[in-house]
């Protein structure tokens, strides 16, 4: 998704340019609920943009937004789902990590925020905002109690998931998973959606993340504990999950709060977040003042 004028506007990208496919979908919501047809459609407008009356524009002239925003209903979120984080962030803790199904989570809507957005910053809030690159799974097909061998059956596609947090609140208002990871703008995303067909394996893709240039995570999703087709059997267990739907598959070792001495993002610092093949989001930190309640 791009900004164009005021409007917002859908484009797959081909090389440095980017082809408007306006005329198939108004966003990637509707898109994915074209299904295979949609797909179709828009893969025509790419093999010839000039018969179908698609602008072409270059990627570097153009504001990336958050792919879905808002995607349909909150961002699912999995934590402890890489052996050596659940075993920092438990140590942090002062305890062991211990064997189980993952920890399932969500993140409001109103988190989402662009690729290139600034994350915010308001110390009378939050003094712990941390760090936590993931793989994003967008859900292209409808689905419950779903078997594990046909669940990446169901998936449109991945992005890229910076997964934000306040760990003051996250611990500090007994144990608010939810609350802690749903500041307004907690959860940058992007660049874009890779199609299914262009991640043939989830499981061997390599996540970094860099503050000012410091690589503070770097692992590959071969480290989950449990794999993008177990995660999607596991949270439709009871419960739907609709196209449009994204699913946070966790964050491997590295975030702030378990180093020593622990580290928290500042104002002025820039986050970069990474998948491979994927994209790379890059986020500036900045300082806002309190907000007014209303």
């Amino acid at each position: 998704m791009f900004r164009d004028g005021a409007g917002r506007r859908l484009g797959a990208l081909r090389g440095e340019d980017v082809v408007d496919l306006g005329a198939v979908a108004a966003d990637l919501l509707a898109l994915i609920d074209q299904g295979d047809e949609g797909l179709a459609r828009a893969a025509a407008v790419l093999e010839r943009p000039e018969a179908a009356g698609a602008p072409v524009r270059r990627l570097a002239d153009l504001e990336l937004l958050a792919p879905l925003d808002p995607p349909r209903g909150n961002v699912v979120a999995i934590g402890r789902n890489y052996a050596r984080h659940a075993q920092e962030a438990a140590a942090a803790r002062g305890g062991q990590a211990e064997p189980g199904p993952p920890t399932v989570f969500t993140k409001a809507i109103t988190t989402i925020a662009g690729p290139h957005a600034d994350i915010t910053v308001d110390r009378a809030i939050s003094e712990q905002i941390d760090w936590e690159v993931e793989l994003g799974v967008v859900i292209g097909r409808r689905g419950v109690n779903i078997a594990g061998e046909q669940a990446l059956d169901h998936v449109f596609g991945y992005t890229v998931v910076n997964d934000v947090t306040a760990r003051d609140i996250q611990a500090g208002w007994g144990g608010q998973f939810f609350k802690g990871k749903s500041l307004d703008g907690s959860c940058p995303s992007g660049p874009w959606v890779v199609t299914r067909d262009e991640v043939p394996e989830p499981q061997d893709l390599r996540l970094r993340l860099s503050v000012n240039g410091e690589v503070k995570q770097d692992a590959t999703t071969r480290d989950m504990i449990y794999a993008v087709d177990r995660i999607i059997s596991w949270v439709s267990v009871g419960m739907t999950l609709l196209p449009g739907a994204v699913i946070a598959t966790g964050t491997p070792e590295g975030v702030g709060f378990a180093r020593r001495p622990p580290e928290f993002l500042r104002p002025g610092d820039l986050v970069e977040a990474e998948v491979e093949g994927i994209g790379v989001l890059r986020n500036r930190v900045v300082a806002v003042g309190a907000a007014v309640a209303g």
